[in-house]
């Protein structure tokens, strides 16, 4: 199982250094384990060279199986936890980056307290990269904007809330736009890669245009620091209002109706033994979601 595992992080990193850093081994360590996979299978499963690494024909079909194996056995030890405590252990937690910055501190917070087993490990990517991760078994669960659409994942709502557009201060006080008049606006999107950028550009009805159209930034808090600087304008979601806004020199207002919105929610394997466990934790955000002005699903 050690040699799959090793042999699983290799294959995904596509590098020894970058793998052996994630098994917390040395690589000459981990270029040994690979030989001695290679010895009990009679076979070559990597193509060396001095920059980078390539599986074999065998290598690819290993790595494939090798996950599936990884991944059932992570839901038998899943499945034991649950025997004697809810939410204990290690749980490897997804969440998109408009997200993360703003529920995370509640959400550790809040199951710390209430759960002191449980290792929660948190990882912050945009949302294809959790959706593989979670498919692939390298995640546990996931808060994302739904839908998602992937038939292997389960989706658990948990709350709406709206976009607010957010301008430069000097414009506190003039008429609200409608979502017509902010396609003729200088508006500010997140890179490509971040559904809340698809999301802005559906509202505001803009066709996806080359990135050097647009006038991009990498977070949240880069976007209203443009606003700030007279740049242009944007879209934020509600829960990034009190933590990005706060202190800049701009104005935030809602939007005419119908007023734009997301869905937030959790999503984890349907085969997870867990799915019981993470409805606590999806109970247990629905039940913050009033007192932070979100509307529960």
């Amino acid at each position: 199982m050690k040699h799959l595992r090793y042999f699983e992080a290799l294959a995904r990193h596509g590098h020894f250094g970058r793998a052996a850093e994630a098994c917390a081994i040395t690589q000459p360590a981990l270029s040994v384990q690979m030989k001695e996979l290679e010895a009990l299978l009679g076979a070559p499963l990597i193509e060396r060279n001095a920059r980078q690494i390539r599986l074999t024909s065998l290598g690819e079909e290993l790595a494939v199986r090798a996950r599936k194996i990884l991944g059932d056995v992570d839901e038998i030890g899943d499945l034991a936890r649950t025997v004697h405590v809810p939410l204990a252990g290690r749980l490897r937690l997804g969440v998109i980056p408009t997200i993360a910055p703003y529920l995370l501190p509640r959400l550790l917070n809040g199951l710390s307290a209430r759960y002191p087993d449980l290792d929660l490990q948190p990882r912050e990517s945009v949302t294809r990269t959790l959706l593989a991760d979670l498919v692939d078994g390298r995640l546990d669960l996931a808060i994302v904007a739904l839908p998602v659409g992937e038939s292997a994942l389960h989706e658990e709502p948990l709350f709406e809330e709206e976009f607010v557009l957010v301008r430069p201060k000097c414009d506190a006080g003039k008429p609200v736009p409608r979502p017509e008049h902010l396609r003729e606006m200088r508006l500010l999107l997140l890179e490509e890669g971040h559904c809340f950028r698809d999301q802005a550009l559906a509202f505001c009805n803009l066709p996806e245009a080359p990135a050097r159209d647009l006038m991009q930034g990498s977070s949240l808090s880069t976007l209203v620091q443009m606003v700030s600087a007279g740049i242009g304008v944007t879209l934020i979601p509600e829960m990034a209002v009190a933590v990005e806004a706060g202190n800049a020199q701009v104005d935030v207002v809602r939007l005419p109706v119908p007023r734009p919105t997301r869905r937030i929610g959790m999503v984890w394997r349907r085969s997870s033994p867990l799915g019981e466990s993470f409805r606590l934790i999806a109970d247990q955000l629905r039940q913050h979601a009033p007192d932070l002005g979100w509307r529960g699903t």
